[in-house]
């Protein structure tokens, strides 16, 4: 049964490498398993132990969520990238959790999502949420972030994060860099949201691999080919931001800023 599981964790590992938020789930799932004392102690522990890690997750996020939402203003509009909801998550968000936050105290807020390609988890997943939620949100392809910001129609950035430094460096959806690079040129507060789990205190920069995802992502749209044969491609499906263009990293014990080696330590030693 426990090599069973080991295989399912490095299978489930493998789909999202960068993600260290996936990695401590999957560790703390196994270590768990690893202390029962038969196949059947196994399952009715695992369960269990998963159940209370996703009604916690839920409660980190809604703690997120309060932490970030101090950060933004009645009549706001705020753009996120990629998806950091509910179905990203367990049940609430961390970018989308920020948000939800805002509505419940009150606030009247805007959302400009970017489609994010070439997957489209903003167009398909960010909208549909935000929508459901009967947000205002309104749509954009990724070309168009620089001219909603240099048009004034942006006050704020939030997005999650699959991973994220003790330097401060955030690894996130491909495309966050240069959301974050027009933020900072339009004088844009730009913010990350993730819980502790989603850090990464020993890695440098340089040791985080960026994974390359499948080429037909890029030469098609659904079954239809729009790229010639033959055609290389280069088809990363994370950046790294660097610290120098992120006003804060949100999470369930407070907001880190700048200088970020110093503040997200605190958050640790506050988490102890």
């Amino acid at each position: 049964m426990l090599s069973d599981l080991e295989k399912a964790k490095k299978t489930l590992f493998e789909t999202r490498p960068t993600a260290v938020n996936l990695s401590w789930g999957l560790e703390t799932i196994m270590e768990h398993a690893k202390q029962c004392n038969s196949i059947s102690d196994i399952k009715e522990s695992v369960i269990n132990k998963a159940k209370q890690m996703a009604d916690d997750d839920v409660q980190t996020n809604k703690e997120m969520g309060k932490n970030g939402a101090e950060l933004f203003h009645n009549n706001d509009t705020i753009m996120t990238h990629c998806n950091a909801g509910a179905l990203a998550t367990v049940g609430y968000g961390t970018a989308l959790g920020v948000i939800r936050a805002l509505k419940e105290n009150g606030k009247n807020i805007k959302v400009i999502a970017t489609e994010t390609r070439p997957v489209q988890q903003g167009s398909r997943l960010t909208a549909f949420e935000l929508k459901n939620d009967g947000i205002d949100v309104s749509l954009i392809p990724d070309t168009a972030v620089g001219y909603t910001m240099a048009n004034g129609l942006v006050n704020g950035v939030v997005v999650g994060a699959d991973r994220i430094l003790r330097t401060g460096h955030v690894f996130n959806k491909i495309g966050t860099y240069q959301v974050a690079t027009m933020a900072k040129q339009h004088n844009i507060p730009f913010y990350a949201a993730a819980p502790l789990s989603t850090f990464d205190l020993t890695s440098n920069p340089d040791d985080v691999i960026i994974e390359q995802r499948k080429a037909t992502e890029v030469t098609g749209i659904g079954e239809k080919r729009t790229a010639p044969e033959g055609i290389d491609v280069i088809n990363p499906a994370f950046d790294m931001t660097p610290p120098e263009l992120i006003n804060g990293i949100i999470t369930e014990k407070g907001v880190a800023k700048a200088p970020y080696e110093e503040s997200i330590k605190k958050l640790f030693q506050a988490n102890d």
